[in-house]
C-alpha cells in the first residue's frame, strides 16, 4: 500500500501541471457561434426578419407616450436660471438621490406643488446636475468630427481588447494614451469648428476611482499586516484538493460577496488569491478559476442596487423611487438562474481541467453528486494532505514559542472589516467608507511595526557565521562618532507604493475615450435605428428580447455605465420595470467580452501583476459569449414572467 508521500511523487499527481492539448476551432468557438445563432433565430421568430411582427402600440403605451411628451414640453417651457439652479442644485444637496428625496419631501403639500417639484426635479437632473447625466451635444459635430472621433475610439477599443497584438505597452498605458489622444483631437476639432468643446472633467467619474483606491488600500493592509492573519485565512477557506470543488467555492464566494458589497471590490481582493491557489496546486491552466471569479462577480452583483456602479446609477436616475427590497425581489430569480447556468457551463466547458481523469459528463455528475473520485483526483488529494501535514509540522516547529489562534491584530482586522460592511449596508458613501477603512488599517500597521514587530537585524557576519563587531567611525580629531539613531521606515516608502496606480490610470483613460464617443451621438443613433418600432414598447414581449440584446451590445462597445446614462437621457420617464430589465441586461453583458465589465479588467490586471497572463480577450470570449447569452435570455424570461416593480410610472401618472 502506497503512503501519501509515495503518491505525491506518482505520475497522476503531476497531470494537472502537464500542458493541455490545444482545442480545435469547433471545440473552442462552437458554443459561442451556436449561442449567437440561437439568439438571432429567437429574435427573427419573435419580431420577423425585417421587424414585420412588431406589434402595434397598445392603448397603455400610447397614453404613456402622450404623458411623457407633455411632461417634457412642460419642462422645456419653464424659465431657466442657470446660476440660481446651479447654486440650488449643487450647494443644497450633495447627490442625485438627495435631490430626489428633497423634492419628494416637498410634494406632499398640494397637487400643484407636486407637479412643480417633479418638473423641477427633471429640469435639475438634465440641466444642472450633469455629473452623471448624458448631455446631448451631437448636433454640434460635423460629419467629419463624428466619424473621426469614432475611428479613434474603435482603434483604441481594439488595442485594449487585444493588447498583446501590438507594442508591449499594457492596458493602462494604452487607455491613458487613448484618453489623451481624444482630448487633443477634440481640442483640434473645437478650434477648427468641427465639434463642441470637450468637458473632460465631467466625463471622468470620480467615485469609481475613489472606491478602487480605498479598496486597494484596504486589501493591501489586510494582506500585509500579519502572516497567518485574516487574509491568509480567507485564502485557505477557498482551498481544496479537488479542482471542481475549488472552482465551486470561488464561484459561491464571488456571487455572495458581489451582492453584499460590490463586484469590483470582490475581484480586486480575490484575484491574487485565485492565482496563488493555482500556483499552489501547480495548475497549468488558471483560466477556469479566473473565469469562475469574474463571471460570477458580474452575475452576483445584479442582485442588489449596490452590487455594481450601473445599479447605483440606475437607482439615482430612475424617475420613480426604487427601494432596496423591491430591487432585490425582482432580481433574485434571474440571478439564481444565471448562476446555475454559468456554473453548469463552466463545469461542462472546462470539464477536462476541473474533472481530471473523468470519461465525460456522465461521470462528472457521479463525481459531483455521488462522491466518486477518479484515480487522478485521489492522487492529488493524497498529495495535498501530505503537503499540508508537512507544512503544519514545519510551521509548528517554527512558531513553537508563539501564541496560537487569532492574534489581537487579526481580531482588529475583523472588527474593521465588519464595521466597513455595516456602514456600507447602512447606505453610507462607499468611497468614504473604503478609504477610511484603508486609512485606519494603515495607522494600525504603522503602530504595530513601530511598537510590536521585532527590529530588523542589521548585524553583519563573517564567512564562518560569527557576528562582526559594529564598525566605529571617528572624526578628524580622533574622537569616536556616536552612531545615529536608526531612521524609521514609513508607510509611504513601503505599503503605499503597492497601490496599483496603473489601474486608476486605466479607468481614467477609458472614461475619456467613452465620454468623447458618447458625445457624437452614434451610440444613441445605433439604439434608435436598431430598436425601430420597439422603442416605445422596449420592455414588452416580444420587443424585450431584442431590447436586452441591444443593451448588451452597447454595454460592450460603449461600457455599461455610459449606456445607463444615455438611456436615462433618452427615456427620462422609464418605469421601474424598464430599469429592472436594463439593470439585468447591462450587468450580465459584462460577461460577453473582456471590456464589458470593469471587474473583468481588474481580474486581468491583478492576475498579470503577479505573473499570470492567461486571462485575455481571446481566451475569455469562447466561454463568455455562450454563458452571457444563455444567462441573459433565461433571466430576461423569468423577469418578464415574475416581477414586482410596476410597468407604469406612478410619478408621471400612468398608473
Amino acid at each position: 500500500m502506497m503512503s501519501p508521500l509515495d503518491v505525491e511523487a506518482a505520475p497522476p499527481a503531476t497531470m494537472e501541471a502537464a500542458v493541455p492539448a490545444k482545442p480545435t476551432f469547433g471545440r473552442k468557438w462552437g458554443p459561442a457561434l451556436l449561442a449567437i445563432a440561437v439568439v438571432v433565430a429567437i429574435n427573427a421568430a419573435l419580431l420577423g426578419p425585417t421587424g414585420s411582427k412588431i406589434p402595434a402600440l397598445s392603448e397603455r403605451h400610447e397614453m404613456a407616450r402622450d404623458l411623457r411628451e407633455a411632461r417634457t414640453q412642460a419642462v422645456l417651457d419653464m424659465d431657466y436660471d442657470p446660476e440660481a439652479d446651479l447654486n440650488r442644485g449643487r450647494d443644497s444637496v450633495s447627490t442625485l438621490r438627495d435631490v430626489r428625496r428633497s423634492l419628494s419631501a416637498t410634494t406632499s403639500a398640494t397637487n400643484t406643488a407636486d407637479s412643480d417639484a417633479v418638473m423641477e426635479y427633471t429640469r435639475r437632473r438634465h440641466r444642472v446636475l450633469g455629473d452623471y447625466t448624458h448631455v446631448d451635444v451631437s448636433d454640434q459635430f460635423t460629419a467629419f468630427g463624428k466619424w473621426s472621433v469614432t475611428v479613434i475610439y474603435f482603434a483604441y477599443w481594439v488595442f485594449l481588447m487585444f493588447p498583446n497584438w501590438f507594442l508591449p505597452i499594457g492596458r493602462p498605458g494604452i487607455a491613458l494614451g487613448g484618453g489623451l489622444t481624444m482630448v487633443v483631437w477634440r481640442y483640434i476639432l473645437f478650434v477648427t469648428g468641427q465639434g463642441p468643446v470637450f468637458d473632460a472633467e465631467r466625463v471622468i467619474i470620480m467615485e469609481p476611482l475613489f472606491l478602487l483606491f480605498g479598496l486597494m488600500l484596504t486589501t493591501i493592509y489586510l494582506e500585509k499586516m500579519e502572516r497567518g492573519g485574516l487574509f491568509d485565512k480567507l485564502r485557505d477557506s477557498l482551498d481544496d484538493p479537488i479542482s471542481w470543488k475549488r472552482s465551486a467555492k470561488i464561484m459561491a464566494m464571488s456571487t455572495i460577496g458581489s451582492a453584499a458589497v460590490m463586484n469590483d471590490s470582490v475581484v480586486l481582493i480575490f484575484s491574487g488569491v485565485v492565482v496563488d491557489l493555482c500556483v499552489r496546486h501547480k495548475v497549468a491552466n488558471s483560466l477556469p478559476y479566473l473565469l469562475s471569479l469574474a463571471t460570477t462577480a458580474n452575475i452576483g452583483s445584479g442582485l442588489t442596487m449596490t452590487g455594481n456602479p450601473q445599479n447605483i446609477l440606475i437607482v439615482s436616475l430612475a424617475y420613480d423611487d426604487i427601494g432596496w427590497a423591491e430591487f432585490a425581489s425582482n432580481m433574485i430569480l434571474p440571478v439564481i438562474a444565471a448562476s446555475i447556468i454559468n456554473t453548469a457551463m463552466m463545469f461542462i466547458y472546462y470539464g477536462s481541467e476541473l474533472f481530471p481523469g473523468s470519461s465525460g459528463m456522465v461521470e462528472n455528475f457521479g463525481i459531483m453528486f455521488a462522491g466518486k473520485k477518479t484515480p487522478e483526483m485521489l492522487a492529488k488529494e493524497n498529495a495535498y494532505y501530505a503537503r499540508q501535514a508537512a507544512v503544519k509540522e514545519a510551521v509548528a516547529e517554527e512558531t513553537r514559542d508563539e501564541p496560537t489562534g487569532w492574534s489581537i491584530w487579526s481580531k482588529l482586522q475583523i472588527i474593521v472589516v465588519m464595521v466597513f460592511l455595516v456602514f456600507f449596508a447602512l447606505g453610507f458613501d462607499v468611497c468614504v467608507v473604503s478609504i477610511c477603512a484603508g486609512a485606519l488599517l494603515m495607522v494600525m500597521a504603522a503602530y504595530k511595526r513601530q511598537h510590536y514587530d521585532p527590529r530588523p537585524d542589521n548585524t553583519e557576519y563573517d564567512a564562518e557565521g560569527n557576528p562582526l563587531p559594529i564598525k566605529k567611525t571617528y572624526d578628524m580629531d580622533g574622537n569616536e562618532i556616536e552612531p545615529e539613531e536608526e531612521e524609521l521606515v514609513t508607510e509611504s516608502e513601503t505599503t503605499l507604493t503597492e497601490v496599483d496606480y496603473g489601474l486608476l490610470m486605466l479607468f481614467i483613460g477609458q472614461f475619456l475615450l467613452i465620454g468623447s464617443f458618447d458625445d457624437t451621438g452614434i451610440p444613441q443613433a445605433f439604439f434608435s435605428v436598431t430598436m425601430g418600432g420597439c422603442a416605445d414598447q422596449m420592455t414588452s414581449v416580444p420587443c424585450v428580447y431584442w431590447f436586452v440584446m441591444i443593451v448588451t451590445i452597447l454595454s460592450n462597445v460603449a461600457s455599461n455605465v455610459p449606456v445607463v446614462q444615455m438611456l436615462a437621457a433618452t427615456f427620462p420617464y422609464a418605469t421601474p420595470y424598464d430599469w429592472m430589465q436594463v439593470s439585468f441586461s447591462a450587468t450580465i453583458a459584462g460577461n460577453l467580452t473582456m471590456l464589458g465589465s470593469a471587474a473583468n479588467m481588474i481580474v486581468a490586471f491583478q492576475a498579470a501583476k503577479v505573473g499570470d497572463r492567461t486571462f485575455t480577450s481571446e481566451r475569455h470570449a469562447p466561454f463568455g459569449i455562450p454563458s452571457c447569452l444563455a444567462c441573459l435570455y433565461a433571466g430576461t424570461f423569468l423577469l418578464t414572467m415574475v416581477h414586482f416593480s410596476p410597468e407604469c410610472s406612478e410619478r408621471l401618472g400612468e398608473c
